[in-house]
C-alpha cells in the first residue's frame, strides 16, 4: 500500500501531464502483480466497493475525536478523506500496514458490518499518506489529475505500442490484467480482442486553425456536419451483446435503457448521444437530468427521451468498415439507418458548401428551431479513414466563438485535491430588476477554471476579506451596488432551465477574465441573457 498511496501522493502535486505519465509508467513497471492491477483498475474507474460508504469513515473519525472539532477541521480542509488522514488519532500497538491486493480482497468480499471493523484496523496501521490513499481509494474519489486514458497512455509506454492496441484488447481484460501485462513484458501472446460489443479506440478531430488551415486545404475535400451538443457515443449489438459507451470507453448503457432497447441491429454506431424533443435534438441542460446515474427510471425516460445522431458506421454486421474512406463509410451510414426506421436514430446530415467563406457563413447563421446546434461544425476529409487518436488534417472541429458575459462573484467554495486550502469555486450572478425597480443579483452559473495560480491566490484572499455570512463550506461573499468583484464569464452555450432561479443554465462557464478595475453595477443583466436564448 506505501508504493501505491506514495504514487498518488505524487501524482497529486504533479501538474505536469508529461510528468503524471513518468510516474504511472514507472510504477506499473515496477510494482508486483497483482497489486499494480488493482492500482491500474482504482485509476481507470474499474473498481468500486458497495459496502464501503462516506458515511462509515464520518462515523468512524466522530467516535475517535469530538464531533465539532471533526467538523471544524472539515470545514476548513474541505475534503473527507484529506481531514480524516490527517486528525486521526492512532491507537498504539497496531499491526502492520496492509498491502493493496489484500485490500481490494478484503472489501470485495466484506459485508457492510464488516467493513468499520476493517477500516479503523488499516487506519491505525498507515500513516497519513496512506490513510489518504486508503480512504481515496475506498471512496473512489481519486481526484489525482489522472483520466482513464491517459492510464493507459502510460501502461501503453510499458512497450511502445500505440494506446489504441491497448483500448482495442482493454474490455476483454479484466482486473488486475495479468495478461495485460504479461503482453506488454512479452511474457506471451497479444491477448485477444475479438470480444463481442467490445469498444473500439475513437478518431477525434483538431482544432480548426481559420487562417492557416483555409490556406493550406482544399474546400472540395471535405464534407462539413453540424457539431451536436450532447456526448459522444459509441452503440455496440455483436452477436446478442449490447454495450454504449462514452467517447473514453466507459460503459453507460445502464442510464440509458431507452437507447438499449432501439440497438436491433448487428453492427457498432459512432454518433451523439442527445434528448429529442417534438422532433429535435433538446440542448445540453436536458441530457445532463440523465448523465451520472446508475439507472433511470420510466418517468425521467418519458420526460427526457434520449436517442442517437449517428455520424459514422464502424463495423456493418462483421465487416470492419474502419479502413474505408469516410465517402464510402457515409454511403453505408446512410443505408444503414434508413433501413433501421427507428424513431431514436437518426442521421446526422451533411451540409453542403463551396467555399469556406460558404461555410464561414453557415457556422455563423445556424438555422433556428435546433436547440442542441450549439458548438459549431464538424469538417472531415472524404478520404480520411477511421484512425484512432487524432491525426493531423484528417478531421477538424471549428467551434462557434464563446459568449461573454459580465458577472458578480457571489458565492465562494473550497476546491478539492491541492486546491482544498483555497476557495477556488465560485458562483456567479448578474443584475435583475424586480416589479418595483429594486436590482439584485441572481446567481446563473458556477465556474472553477480558467485562472492561473497566482489569479487564484488574489481571489481567495478576496473572498476571506469579504466574507459576510457563512452556510457550511459555502460563503457569501459581499455583492451590492457599491461593492464587489467582476468576472468576465465565458460559455458555449445557454439553456432555459426550471431548476434553476435565474430560469438559464449555462454550457461549460469558465472564468475568462478578472474584472478588478470594473464597477459592479455595470455587470449585465438577466435580460441580456435572456435575449441570448431568443
Amino acid at each position: 500500500m506505501k508504493a501505491f498511496a506514495r504514487l498518488l501522493d505524487q501524482l497529486s502535486f504533479t501538474p505536469s501531464r508529461n510528468a503524471k505519465l513518468v510516474l504511472l509508467r514507472d510504477y506499473l513497471g515496477s510494482a508486483p502483480d497483482p497489486e499494480r492491477g488493482w492500482a491500474l483498475a482504482s485509476l481507470t474507474g474499474a473498481l468500486n466497493f458497495d459496502a464501503a460508504k462516506p458515511g462509515f469513515i464520518r462515523k468512524a473519525a466522530e467516535a475517535r475525536l469530538d464531533p465539532q472539532l471533526f467538523a471544524l477541521s472539515y470545514d476548513f480542509v474541505g475534503d473527507l478523506a484529506e481531514t480524516v488522514a490527517l486528525v486521526w488519532p492512532v491507537k498504539p500497538g497496531a499491526n502492520r500496514e496492509p498491502e493493496l491486493p489484500e485490500v481490494v480482497e478484503s472489501l470485495r468480499t466484506a459485508s457492510r458490518r464488516e467493513v468499520p471493523q476493517l477500516l479503523e484496523r488499516w487506519l491505525d496501521a498507515a500513516d497519513a499518506t496512506g490513510r489518504w490513499a486508503l480512504l481515496k481509494l475506498l471512496t473512489g474519489g481519486l481526484r489525482v489529475g489522472v483520466s482513464a486514458r491517459l492510464a493507459k497512455q502510460a501502461l501503453a509506454g510499458l512497450r511502445d505500442v500505440p494506446v489504441s492496441d491497448i483500448e482495442e484488447v482493454w474490455h476483454s481484460q479484466e482486473p488486475p490484467y495479468g495478461d495485460l501485462f504479461a503482453w506488454l513484458e512479452k511474457r506471451s501472446e497479444r491477448p485477444s480482442s475479438d470480444a463481442p460489443a467490445r469498444f473500439r479506440p475513437v478518431m477525434l478531430a483538431q482544432a480548426l486553425d481559420e487562417a492557416a488551415d483555409f490556406a493550406r486545404y482544399d474546400a472540395a475535400d471535405y464534407a462539413a456536419e453540424w457539431k451536436w451538443d450532447g456526448i459522444r457515443v459509441q452503440a455496440a449489438n455483436e452477436k446478442g451483446q449490447r454495450r454504449l459507451y462514452s467517447r473514453t470507453g466507459e460503459d453507460i448503457a445502464a442510464a440509458f435503457p431507452d437507447v438499449m432497447e432501439t440497438l436491433t441491429f448487428d453492427g457498432v454506431i459512432d454518433g451523439e448521444l442527445l434528448i429529442f424533443q417534438d422532433g429535435h435534438a433538446a440542448p445540453f441542460g436536458d441530457l445532463q437530468q440523465r448523465l451520472n446515474r446508475k439507472s433511470a427510471d420510466a418517468k425521467l425516460m418519458v420526460k427526457f427521451p434520449a436517442g442517437i445522431r449517428a455520424y459514422d458506421l464502424l463495423m456493418d454486421g462483421e465487416e470492419d468498415l474502419r479502413a474505408l474512406p469516410y465517402a464510402q463509410r457515409r454511403q453505408r451510414l446512410e443505408a444503414f439507418v434508413t433501413k433501421l426506421q427507428s424513431p431514436r436514430i437518426d442521421l446526422s446530415p451533411l451540409q453542403p458548401f463551396a467555399s469556406w467563406k460558404e461555410l464561414t457563413r453557415l457556422r455563423a447563421n445556424p438555422p433556428a428551431g435546433d436547440p442542441a446546434i450549439a458548438e459549431g461544425l464538424m469538417l472531415k476529409r472524404w478520404d480520411s479513414i477511421y484512425e484512432p487518436g487524432r491525426p493531423k488534417g484528417l478531421w477538424f472541429k471549428w467551434k462557434r466563438d464563446p459568449h461573454l458575459i459580465d458577472a458578480v462573484l457571489m458565492y465562494a467554495q473550497r476546491g478539492h485535491g491541492k486546491r482544498s486550502g483555497f476557495y477556488s469555486d465560485y458562483t456567479f450572478g448578474v443584475w435583475r430588476e424586480d416589479a418595483n425597480g429594486t436590482r439584485s443579483l441572481t446567481p446563473v452559473g458556477k465556474a472553477y477554471f480558467g485562472f492561473t495560480d497566482e489569479e487564484l491566490k488574489r481571489l481567495d484572499k478576496f473572498v476571506r476579506d469579504n466574507t459576510v455570512e457563512r452556510f457550511g463550506p459555502v460563503r457569501s461573499v459581499r455583492a451590492d451596488q457599491d461593492f464587489g468583484l467582476v468576472l468576465e464569464i465565458a460559455f458555449e452555450g445557454l439553456a432555459r432551465s426550471t431548476r434553476h432561479k435565474s430560469g438559464v443554465a449555462m454550457r461549460f462557464p469558465r472564468i475568462s477574465r478578472i474584472r478588478w478595475d470594473k464597477p459592479v453595477r455595470e455587470a449585465d443583466e438577466l435580460p441580456t441573457l435572456e435575449k441570448m436564448l431568443d
